[in-house]
Protein backbone atom coordinates (compact mmCIF):
# COMPACT_ATOMS: atom_id res chain seq x y z
CA UNK A 1 0.00 0.00 0.00
CA UNK A 2 2.55 2.53 0.49
CA UNK A 3 4.11 4.04 -2.10
CA UNK A 4 6.41 7.14 -3.14
CA UNK A 5 5.72 9.68 -6.00
CA UNK A 6 5.03 8.86 -9.64
CA UNK A 7 3.37 8.21 -12.71
CA UNK A 8 0.49 5.48 -11.67
CA UNK A 9 0.51 2.90 -14.20
CA UNK A 10 -0.54 3.14 -17.74
CA UNK A 11 -3.03 1.31 -19.63
CA UNK A 12 -1.13 -0.71 -22.15
CA UNK A 13 -2.15 -0.64 -25.77
CA UNK A 14 -2.87 -4.30 -27.81
CA UNK A 15 -1.91 -4.86 -31.06
CA UNK A 16 -3.14 -7.66 -33.09
CA UNK A 17 -1.47 -8.51 -36.46
CA UNK A 18 -2.29 -11.96 -38.95
CA UNK A 19 -0.88 -12.48 -41.87
CA UNK A 20 -1.47 -15.66 -44.48
CA UNK A 21 0.99 -17.86 -45.67
CA UNK A 22 1.98 -17.93 -48.99
CA UNK A 23 0.82 -20.78 -51.48
CA UNK A 24 2.62 -22.78 -54.49
CA UNK A 25 0.96 -22.97 -57.65
CA UNK A 26 1.92 -26.02 -60.29
CA UNK A 27 5.51 -26.51 -61.11
CA UNK A 28 6.64 -22.78 -62.10
CA UNK A 29 6.45 -22.17 -58.66
CA UNK A 30 3.71 -19.04 -59.00
CA UNK A 31 4.11 -18.18 -55.27
CA UNK A 32 0.58 -16.00 -54.33
CA UNK A 33 0.80 -14.30 -50.57
CA UNK A 34 -1.65 -12.15 -48.95
CA UNK A 35 -1.44 -10.29 -45.76
CA UNK A 36 -3.96 -8.25 -43.44
CA UNK A 37 -3.28 -6.34 -40.09
CA UNK A 38 -5.38 -4.52 -37.19
CA UNK A 39 -5.02 -2.85 -34.27
CA UNK A 40 -7.65 -1.41 -32.00
CA UNK A 41 -7.85 0.72 -28.51
CA UNK A 42 -9.96 0.08 -26.11
CA UNK A 43 -13.20 2.80 -25.28
CA UNK A 44 -14.27 4.87 -22.73
CA UNK A 45 -17.43 6.15 -21.27
CA UNK A 46 -17.83 9.21 -20.61
CA UNK A 47 -20.83 11.34 -18.72
CA UNK A 48 -21.36 15.16 -17.28
CA UNK A 49 -20.47 15.95 -13.71
CA UNK A 50 -21.03 19.46 -11.86
CA UNK A 51 -17.90 20.66 -10.78
CA UNK A 52 -16.54 24.00 -9.80
CA UNK A 53 -12.64 25.59 -9.50
CA UNK A 54 -9.48 23.87 -10.73
CA UNK A 55 -6.36 23.43 -8.72
CA UNK A 56 -2.86 23.54 -10.44
CA UNK A 57 -2.05 23.20 -14.32
CA UNK A 58 -2.82 20.54 -16.05
CA UNK A 59 -0.33 18.22 -17.54
CA UNK A 60 -0.21 17.86 -21.31
CA UNK A 61 -1.47 14.78 -22.94
CA UNK A 62 -1.36 13.77 -26.21
CA UNK A 63 -4.00 13.68 -28.44
CA UNK A 64 -3.94 9.81 -28.93
CA UNK A 65 -4.09 9.14 -25.37
CA UNK A 66 -7.11 10.27 -22.68
CA UNK A 67 -4.99 8.66 -20.16
CA UNK A 68 -3.11 12.06 -18.38
CA UNK A 69 1.21 12.49 -18.55
CA UNK A 70 3.21 12.58 -15.23
CA UNK A 71 1.36 14.40 -12.92
CA UNK A 72 3.05 16.13 -9.78
CA UNK A 73 0.88 14.85 -7.04
CA UNK A 74 3.23 16.51 -4.45
CA UNK A 75 2.41 20.20 -5.93
CA UNK A 76 -0.99 19.37 -6.64
CA UNK A 77 -1.58 18.47 -2.97
CA UNK A 78 0.10 21.56 -2.04
CA UNK A 79 -1.27 24.05 -3.74
CA UNK A 80 -5.37 22.95 -3.34
CA UNK A 81 -6.78 24.96 -0.65
CA UNK A 82 -8.91 22.30 -0.02
CA UNK A 83 -6.11 20.46 1.85
CA UNK A 84 -5.23 20.94 5.32
CA UNK A 85 -2.41 22.91 6.42
CA UNK A 86 -1.26 20.05 9.05
CA UNK A 87 -1.29 17.48 5.73
CA UNK A 88 0.52 19.88 3.61
CA UNK A 89 3.39 20.74 6.74
CA UNK A 90 3.54 16.67 6.84
CA UNK A 91 4.38 15.89 3.32
CA UNK A 92 8.44 16.19 3.07
CA UNK A 93 10.75 14.37 1.58
CA UNK A 94 11.44 10.50 3.41
CA UNK A 95 14.84 10.08 1.76
CA UNK A 96 16.47 12.83 -0.67
CA UNK A 97 13.21 13.82 -3.35
CA UNK A 98 11.18 10.65 -2.75
CA UNK A 99 7.95 11.68 -0.90
CA UNK A 100 5.28 9.16 0.56
CA UNK A 101 2.50 9.39 -1.65
CA UNK A 102 0.69 6.69 -3.21
CA UNK A 103 -0.61 8.36 -6.91
CA UNK A 104 -3.18 6.05 -9.25
CA UNK A 105 -5.30 6.52 -12.04
CA UNK A 106 -8.76 5.21 -13.09
CA UNK A 107 -11.97 5.95 -14.33
CA UNK A 108 -13.99 7.54 -11.66
CA UNK A 109 -16.72 10.09 -12.44
CA UNK A 110 -17.24 9.77 -16.33
CA UNK A 111 -15.04 11.78 -17.16
CA UNK A 112 -13.09 11.24 -20.39
CA UNK A 113 -9.46 11.45 -18.94
CA UNK A 114 -8.78 9.42 -15.97
CA UNK A 115 -9.21 10.74 -12.18
CA UNK A 116 -6.42 11.49 -10.03
CA UNK A 117 -6.47 9.57 -6.36
CA UNK A 118 -3.96 10.85 -4.35
CA UNK A 119 -2.87 9.31 -0.65
CA UNK A 120 -0.47 11.28 2.04
CA UNK A 121 0.77 8.74 4.32
CA UNK A 122 3.63 9.10 6.98
CA UNK A 123 7.50 8.07 6.59
CA UNK A 124 7.90 5.92 9.56
CA UNK A 125 4.94 3.66 9.54
CA UNK A 126 3.14 4.60 6.41
CA UNK A 127 -0.05 5.65 7.78
CA UNK A 128 -2.75 7.49 5.97
CA UNK A 129 -3.01 11.13 6.72
CA UNK A 130 -5.19 12.17 3.95
CA UNK A 131 -6.90 10.91 0.46
CA UNK A 132 -8.24 12.99 -2.30
CA UNK A 133 -9.45 12.39 -5.55
CA UNK A 134 -8.30 14.88 -8.49
CA UNK A 135 -11.24 15.15 -11.62
CA UNK A 136 -9.93 17.15 -14.89
CA UNK A 137 -11.53 20.12 -15.98
CA UNK A 138 -10.13 22.70 -18.22
CA UNK A 139 -6.84 23.07 -17.64
CA UNK A 140 -6.51 21.71 -14.25
CA UNK A 141 -7.90 19.21 -11.82
CA UNK A 142 -10.44 19.35 -9.54
CA UNK A 143 -10.80 18.09 -5.60
CA UNK A 144 -13.93 16.51 -5.43
CA UNK A 145 -13.25 14.40 -2.50
CA UNK A 146 -10.80 14.88 0.72
CA UNK A 147 -10.64 12.16 3.76
CA UNK A 148 -8.22 13.51 6.51
CA UNK A 149 -9.11 11.65 9.48
CA UNK A 150 -5.95 9.43 9.67
CA UNK A 151 -5.07 6.07 9.48
CA UNK A 152 -7.12 6.76 6.34
CA UNK A 153 -6.70 4.96 2.34
CA UNK A 154 -8.41 5.60 -0.81
CA UNK A 155 -8.67 3.54 -3.68
CA UNK A 156 -10.40 2.49 -6.85
CA UNK A 157 -12.13 -1.15 -7.48
CA UNK A 158 -13.92 -1.66 -10.33
CA UNK A 159 -15.26 1.94 -10.89
CA UNK A 160 -16.12 3.08 -7.35
CA UNK A 161 -14.02 4.55 -4.83
CA UNK A 162 -13.27 2.32 -1.78
CA UNK A 163 -12.14 4.34 1.47
CA UNK A 164 -10.52 2.21 4.71
CA UNK A 165 -10.17 4.00 7.63
CA UNK A 166 -8.54 1.99 10.81
CA UNK A 167 -10.11 1.73 13.71
CA UNK A 168 -7.65 1.63 17.50
CA UNK A 169 -8.56 0.82 20.86
CA UNK A 170 -7.60 2.78 23.49
CA UNK A 171 -3.44 1.24 24.08
CA UNK A 172 -3.82 -0.39 20.25
CA UNK A 173 0.08 0.27 18.76
CA UNK A 174 -0.16 2.39 14.91
CA UNK A 175 0.93 -1.19 13.50
CA UNK A 176 -1.99 -3.20 15.56
CA UNK A 177 -5.86 -1.96 14.88
CA UNK A 178 -8.18 -3.10 16.76
CA UNK A 179 -10.51 -2.74 13.18
CA UNK A 180 -11.55 -1.11 9.90
CA UNK A 181 -14.33 0.53 8.62
CA UNK A 182 -14.48 0.10 5.02
CA UNK A 183 -16.69 2.78 2.77
CA UNK A 184 -17.77 2.45 -1.09
CA UNK A 185 -18.36 6.00 -2.92
CA UNK A 186 -20.10 6.37 -6.05
CA UNK A 187 -19.99 9.14 -8.70
CA UNK A 188 -23.81 10.22 -8.70
CA UNK A 189 -25.47 13.50 -10.07
CA UNK A 190 -21.90 15.32 -9.90
CA UNK A 191 -20.34 14.27 -6.43
CA UNK A 192 -19.06 10.79 -4.49
CA UNK A 193 -22.18 9.70 -2.34
CA UNK A 194 -21.52 6.49 0.20
CA UNK A 195 -23.31 3.17 -1.34
CA UNK A 196 -21.91 0.76 1.01
CA UNK A 197 -20.10 0.89 4.47
CA UNK A 198 -18.59 -2.41 6.05
CA UNK A 199 -16.86 -2.31 9.91
CA UNK A 200 -14.58 -5.85 10.07
CA UNK A 201 -13.23 -6.45 13.57
CA UNK A 202 -9.76 -7.66 13.78
CA UNK A 203 -9.66 -10.50 16.21
CA UNK A 204 -6.99 -13.58 17.61
CA UNK A 205 -6.13 -16.01 15.25
CA UNK A 206 -8.57 -19.07 15.22
CA UNK A 207 -6.17 -21.40 16.81
CA UNK A 208 -3.51 -19.37 18.12
CA UNK A 209 -4.19 -20.56 21.68
CA UNK A 210 -4.20 -23.90 22.35
CA UNK A 211 -7.34 -25.63 23.91
CA UNK A 212 -6.04 -27.49 27.35
CA UNK A 213 -6.87 -31.29 26.83
CA UNK A 214 -10.01 -32.72 28.70
CA UNK A 215 -9.28 -34.45 31.99
CA UNK A 216 -10.00 -37.83 32.36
Amino acid sequence: MRGLTGPGPWRARSTARTASTATAVLAAAVLLASGCGASGTGARDEGPARVEGSVGPAAPATASSPTPDRVDAVQLILKDPAVSDEVKRELKPCVADEYPVDVSYGNLTGEARDDIVVNVLTCGDAVGIGAYVYRHQGDGYVNVFSAEEPPVYAEIDRGDLVVTKQVYDRGDPVSSPSGEVVITYRWISGRFEEKYRTHNEYGPVAGAVPTPAPEG
